[in-house]
């Protein structure tokens, strides 16, 4: 009896481990996803790329202009068509890269805005053959959403090119079978681009010759993807090229990167945390989250601030804080992960055309999100893990928000416990950054802090 209550508390365990799993990728999925919504124009990004080559004694080429790179006069137009007028800083070296002949490998690491979906696609649709009706390029998306989302690239930038078909490997498109695919690029699923390659044979894998795994990084946190996907690989040939790409790189990501592509270049992003250079920190000493309420109108009343955003841990006080601010008469807008991301794509354009000057979230919105004019961020709760642990990677995405584009920029962290100044001190001591004590009550500190 014993041994069963043990086995059922296990399978209890796993259980739950799995549904915070499958939440987790669903989370990261529907964040990409918004982040390719929101996205009008590239990302001014900072940071610096780091270029690991295959072959170091080869030269590195990078370009400063999309017509070094010899393209079709129709992809070109296409380019752009988009509203692309030079190459950003990942597509400078990544390009050269993957239109060289003989094609080289790629894995590379790209926030969201970088252009890297843009890239891959130029890639896909310089590399097929016209002439040959049959699948020359796949592209993988770990969901349905993200897959369409990569299609619209694909017929934007082939607008000028239709001779180049494309076809969609997703559930509920359904061939009948024995077809034999027509359409050069196909984009879709990991478990629908299997099975119409292994089961049902719509796609003949030795004749492929570019391979894209786009978001490794949700790939892997979804159920089944991981091995879908290292299947398909699998089954192409040896000269077929390999293009990985993810947004962060933990040690999970470079295994399964390194089992996908065989010697591969490598582009990173340099360390973020050298983002904190241009942050001032903060933190005010609070009994509660009414005294929190109270600092934050003190800040409000005393700097003159262009937007905010403000971190709430749950979605019932940030529900709560944005009421609070309402009556205050503050614009405010609320984002929160049960809203569709369509209606959160919605909330974030308002916010970045200034219809509401403060956005309340959760962490929801800590990633890949840039509005030129935030100049404070607000953590009206430090960020935790499940653990009660300080979560040092959404602290570096959340106060990332402001000081971006080359700015200075605002950090303040409320505090209303021993064991949350523990946290900031914890947080403090990873980025080796003095986070400085403000008193909100003193006007002649804050307007200080804000020079």
């Amino acid at each position: 009896m014993a041994s069963d209550s043990w086995a059922q508390a296990v399978d209890e365990q796993e259980a739950a481990a799995e549904s915070v799993s499958v939440k987790s990728a669903k989370d990261k999925a529907a964040q990409s996803l918004l982040n390719k919504l929101i996205r009008s124009n590239l990302v001014n990004n900072t940071n610096q790329v780091e270029v690991l080559q295959k072959d170091p004694n080869s030269p590195l080429y990078s370009v400063k202009s999309f017509e070094e790179l010899r393209l079709k006069p129709q992809l070109l137009q296409g380019v752009y068509g988009m509203g692309f007028n030079r190459p950003s800083k990942i597509q400078e070296t990544a390009l050269p890269m993957m239109l060289a002949e003989p094609p080289q490998n790629l894995i590379a690491q790209s926030q969201s805005g970088t252009g890297k979906t843009a890239a891959f696609v130029l890639a896909m649709l310089s590399h097929v053959n016209p002439d040959n009706k049959y699948p020359q390029c796949l592209c993988l998306s770990p969901t349905y959403e993200l897959a369409l989302q990569t299609g619209k690239v694909i017929e934007q930038m082939g607008k000028n090119y239709p001779e180049v078909k494309l076809v969609y490997a997703i559930r509920g498109n359904r061939l009948q079978r024995g077809v034999k695919l027509q359409e050069q690029i196909v984009i879709g699923t990991p478990g629908t681009m299997l099975d119409w390659c292994s089961k049902l044979k719509f796609i003949d894998p030795e004749k492929i010759r570019v391979f894209v795994l786009d978001e490794a990084d949700v790939m892997i946190a979804t159920q089944g993807h991981k091995d879908q996907s290292i299947r398909i690989q699998r089954m192409l040939p040896k000269n077929c090229q390999m293009l990985l790409f993810s947004a962060t790189f933990e040690e999970t990501v470079w295994d399964f990167a390194r089992r996908i592509v065989p010697d591969p270049n490598i582009i990173k992003l340099k360390r973020e945390e050298e983002t904190l250079d241009t942050i001032k920190q903060y933190y005010v000493l609070c009994n509660s989250k009414e005294e929190k309420f109270e600092a934050l109108c003190n800040i409000y009343g005393a700097i003159t601030i262009a937007q905010a955003m403000i971190f709430c841990h749950t979605r019932k006080t940030a529900g709560w804080l944005a009421g609070e601010l309402s009556k205050e008469n503050h614009q405010v807008a609320l984002l929160s992960g049960e809203m569709q991301v369509e209606q959160r794509a919605a909330v974030i354009e308002r916010f970045r055309d200034g219809k509401e000057k403060v956005l309340v979230t959760t962490n929801v919105c800590a990633r890949g999100i840039d509005v030129e004019q935030v100049s404070v961020v607000i953590n009206f709760d430090l960020p935790v893990d499940q653990d009660g642990n300080p979560d040092n990677e959404t602290y570096l995405h959340r106060i990332g928000r402001t000081g971006r584009f080359g700015k200075r920029g605002l950090a303040i962290n409320m505090v209303d416990s021993r064991m949350s100044m523990n946290i900031l001190n914890r947080i403090q001591d990873h980025f080796n950054k003095k986070i400085e004590k403000l008193d909100t009550h003193d006007l002649d500190e804050i307007e200080k802090i804000a020079n």
